[in-house]
């Protein structure tokens, strides 16, 4: 296998994405990241994340929005997302992993993962909403 060149860029991508927790876009990652690099194009921001997912250090989530997510925790976790602001936040639970086997009973093929993500209306849009 070819060894990786280091990239400044794809460390800094990565980095921002650790040190978020919000399921950012690839657009929401090149605009924090055109302040360390101001000449960095949003093709070379995709193309980072799309390798960084490939090397399984980052995670390529959908939500039903028509937009990729990213997500810096490659651990088996569960996410909520709010269908008012659209906002993305991690669940503090235990993963399931039996649900695999109950989910196995259903096909024939072979279940090796499974992501579960649950909708509905977040605490601060309750709030505002008068609920």
């Amino acid at each position: 296998m070819k060894t990786l060149k280091y990239s400044r860029q794809r460390e800094s991508i990565k980095a921002c994405l650790m040190s978020r927790h919000d399921h950012p876009t690839a657009d929401a990652i090149y605009e924090s990241i055109r302040e360390e690099f101001p000449n960095i194009s949003l093709g070379t921001v995709y193309r980072n994340l799309n390798l960084l997912v490939d090397l399984g250090e980052i995670r390529k989530l959908a939500f039903g929005d028509g937009k990729d997510h990213f997500d810096g925790d490659t651990t088996q976790h569960y996410h909520f997302v709010c269908h008012e602001c659209g906002s993305i936040t991690d669940l503090a639970m235990e993963d399931m992993p039996d649900i695999n086997c109950k989910a196995q009973e259903y096909t024939n093929g072979q279940i090796k993962g499974h992501a579960i993500s649950f909708y509905g209306t977040c605490e601060d849009c309750l709030k505002s909403n008068g609920h």
